[in-house]
């Protein structure tokens, strides 16, 4: 007798279709995170200045630049966890193993309150060792110290807002995940300016007001995620209160996956902390500038990520169906439109960097630094798409070592080096950013080879038959 079993739309609807259909909802969520960088970065740029600081914009622009990678950090874990998660509750869909990818996702909740708990901690009694490493000029330190320690203790809603987005991305819903993360935008865009300077009848809180400003977007975000997952992945596994028991078995799998895709997200955040190390040797505009140069670049490479998150699940999902073709096929495409999404990023960039660097209230030579950067930093645009394909094939394919060696030749074993040896060099402060664009193109030529050898050695062992299960829609 046939079996038959519900297939998710990830088994049959064409490849293009669905990767625009999954990949566009969580591209604009992911740029909108990027955005809402930008729109604080903006408005703290345009505090105003006192009898003590006349540099206020400056100060602050750079105090956030210092509490970025803690930040970075932190989805770096909840992203990385995300992908393991992704990856073996879409590849346990594929399977048909329900009652598995029931306890997957709640375990998924249980390790997003650990990770509250753990930055939580380290907003407590971490920062202020932490922003020492970093600078030593008080004024920026107190801000960084502040804005970075009401982020980690009330870090609640970044934990479960990105665990309960990547289960509703691991079960094909993006366009809820996409709707809670547009509202938790649209209220940090809206409080920024409220609460940073004292508007409609509230405290003139400053760099604090930009904190409480994303705190509540987060909590916003995380909320509707809840919500829109219980109300309807349900229809693809259980999420009943006993499923969010610890489950060692579950844990153990989720990251052996994850581990390497959160040291690889975590790589991001180490290679920021070294860069603001090292460039702090060029000058302090020059770190001001990194930073801003960075949460512009996130608005491009978000959006990137937005179609590596999707080029996974679907990946993952036929991987388990053992349909090579559809395999093929997810990559194909997926690679195509992450080189589409850098070209564009490229081309806004280069045309624009002017009028968008003149929107931060910074010093002119800070603005002169950004301009600078994204002249040179984008000439390795498509290096990067390609990087960051690859990463998303290599982990829905469970090689998340080669993932994380490539994370590490593109952010820590080439650029950081690279970056130190031109700060040595005669114009440094033009030569720096060199180092990024070189970094890709060696991260590159290692991804191309390692991806031949999976073509030969697994993709290809693949049944290239049409799949018999019977499809219910």
């Amino acid at each position: 007798m046939e079996q038959q079993q519900t297939m998710n739309k990830m088994g049959f609807v064409p490849v293009p279709k669905l990767l625009l259909s999954m990949g566009i909802p969580m591209i604009v969520s992911m740029a909108l995170q990027a955005l809402y960088n930008i729109v604080d970065s903006y408005f703290v740029s345009c505090m105003k200045n006192t009898a003590a600081i006349s540099n206020m914009g400056d100060c602050g622009t750079n105090a956030l630049t210092l509490a970025f990678p803690v930040q970075m950090l932190m989805v770096a874990i909840g992203v990385g966890t995300g992908v393991g998660i992704n990856a073996i509750l879409s590849r346990s869909l594929g399977e048909g193993d329900r009652e598995k990818a029931s306890r997957i996702a709640g375990n998924s909740v249980f390790l997003g309150i650990c990770m509250f708990f753990v930055f939580m901690i380290f907003g407590f009694f971490g920062v202020d060792a932490y922003i020492s490493t970093q600078t030593d000029d008080p004024v920026i330190h107190h801000m960084a110290s502040e804005y970075l320690s009401i982020c980690c203790i009330f870090s609640l809603g970044i934990s479960m807002y990105m665990t309960y987005e990547k289960l509703l991305q691991a079960t094909g819903r993006t366009l809820f995940s996409t709707i809670a993360q547009i509202s938790g935008a649209v209220v940090n865009m809206v409080l920024d300016p409220i609460l940073i300077f004292g508007w409609f009848g509230f405290p003139e809180m400053s760099i604090s007001g930009a904190a409480y400003a994303t705190i509540a977007g987060q909590f916003v975000s995380f909320i509707l995620d809840a919500v829109f997952h219980y109300a309807f992945n349900k229809r693809d596994f259980k999420t009943g209160f006993r499923y969010t028991l610890p489950d060692g078995k579950i844990i153990v799998e989720i990251y052996r996956v994850g581990i390497p895709a959160i040291i690889m997200q975590a790589l991001m955040s180490f290679m920021t902390y070294g860069v603001n190390i090292i460039f702090r040797l060029v000058s302090t505009s020059a770190v001001t500038a990194y930073g801003l140069y960075y949460k512009i670049q996130q608005f491009v490479f978000f959006a990137a990520f937005g179609m590596n998150n999707a080029m996974i699940p679907l990946i993952a999902f036929n991987y388990g169906k053992k349909d090579q073709q559809r395999v093929n096929d997810s990559i194909k495409y997926g690679m195509i439109y992450t080189l589409v999404i850098m070209a564009a990023g490229f081309v806004l960039l280069q045309v624009f960097a002017d009028n968008i660097a003149g929107m931060f209230a910074v010093s002119a030579e800070t603005k002169e630094l950004t301009v600078l950067a994204m002249r040179i930093v984008t000439a390795g645009y498509l290096f990067v798409g390609a990087n960051i394909a690859y990463q998303g094939i290599f982990q829905a394919l469970d090689h998340g070592v080669a993932s994380l060696i490539l994370s590490f030749l593109r952010l820590i074993i080439v650029a950081l080096p690279a970056a130190w040896v031109f700060t040595i060099l005669p114009g440094a402060e033009y030569g720096v950013w060199w180092a990024f664009p070189i970094a890709e193109l060696a991260a590159l030529i290692y991804a191309v080879l390692f991806m031949k050898h999976m073509e030969k050695h697994q993709i290809s062992n693949l049944s290239s038959a049409p799949n018999t299960q019977t499809v219910k829609t």
